[in-house]
């Protein structure tokens, strides 16, 4: 089942950059608009701290929200850690 589209486009670009890096995106739950989960949900990344975050429907900057998101996914420990493994791999093949 796919999911609706969030009313701020800056949020929603950041939710599908989340989504191509394997976050799953759930809409519902209380205040927020949604929220999205780590696929590691690994206890060694940042004591699950970051494992999910909340989405507001209507956050008051956009934009600076939208940042937040990205930071969120992109700075995840263990998705750092496979890449950086993967990099390795592909240096020791060449």
């Amino acid at each position: 089942m796919s999911r609706s589209t969030h009313s701020k486009k800056e949020v929603e670009e950041a939710l599908r950059h989340a989504e191509s890096q394997g976050w799953r995106v759930v809409e519902g739950g209380g205040h927020c608009w949604g929220k999205m989960y780590c696929p590691y949900n690994d206890k060694e990344c940042r004591c699950g701290e970051f494992c999910i975050t909340s989405i507001w429907s209507t956050p008051r900057n956009p934009g600076n929200f939208a940042k937040a998101i990205r930071r969120a996914v992109d700075n995840c420990t263990t998705h750092r850690k496979e890449q950086a493994a993967k990099v390795k791999q592909a240096e020791a093949e060449e």
